[in-house]
């Protein structure tokens, strides 16, 4: 276990005690304490995974996740001291992987970081140790293979989180059957399904987005109201 892992936190103490407990646990960590370090760490050091806050004395990690995301994949879980939905969907709906909220067990935090890791590397085609066979579905024009981890919707590919890719897969793997929510996080991520749980709600919005269709008008990604998502055959 080398994987490198950037702490975005202006709270010093909150900071250290997170680099503290990864560090033990064998990764390797970058602290920034405002945006613009955080920005040139990303755009300077190989990373595997990023911890943002979403506050920062110079910006937040809302538009630190996006710039993440206009260029890597890798996991990015985000910090916040509120406890409403509110940021919770906003930093799913720009590509965050996960949330957690302030204050927390720094164990919990090492906890959520190997999941996603794990799951990144699942998902990731530079990975040897991937068990999955290859595989790929064509659905009038949506074209998503396991094997080469890419996605092409009439013939353009899709720049997909990890996180993203496994849901359409998923959703495409069972076409014609209706797939609850329920079902969906506890497959995708691997975790127990709580009730008011918006986490898939948020990917479903921002894959449907990539797809340049709408929940009134969908052309893959339906919903069954009341039941869950499917893709037609």
């Amino acid at each position: 276990m080398n994987e490198h892992i950037l702490i975005v936190e202006d709270e010093t103490e909150i900071a250290d005690l997170l680099g503290v407990y990864l560090k033990n646990d064998g990764y390797t960590v970058y602290t920034a304490y405002n945006s613009a370090d955080a920005l040139r760490c990303i755009k300077e050091t190989h990373l595997d995974l990023a911890i943002l806050d979403v506050m920062l004395p110079d910006g937040n990690g809302f538009k630190i996740c996006k710039k993440i995301r206009e260029a890597y994949y890798y996991p990015v879980i985000m910090l916040t001291a509120k406890g409403g939905d509110g940021d919770k969907i906003m930093g799913l709906t720009i590509g965050a992987d996960d949330y957690i909220t302030k204050p927390f067990n720094p164990l919990e935090v090492v906890a959520r970081v190997k999941t996603q890791l794990r799951r990144y590397t699942r998902y990731n085609p530079m990975d040897g140790n991937r068990q999955e066979t290859a595989n790929e579905h064509d659905i009038r024009g949506l074209v998503i293979n396991k094997d080469t981890h890419k996605c092409f919707l009439y013939e353009k590919e899709l720049q997909l989180t990890p996180i993203e890719f496994a849901i359409l897969w998923y959703l495409c793997e069972h076409q014609g059957v209706v797939v609850s929510a329920e079902e969906l996080f506890e497959n995708v991520w691997g975790e127990q399904y709580l009730d008011n749980n918006n986490t898939v709600m948020a990917h479903i919005g921002r894959l449907r987005e990539k797809l340049h269709e709408t929940a009134r008008k969908p052309k893959f990604i339906k919903n069954v109201w009341g039941v869950g998502y499917t893709i037609e055959a």
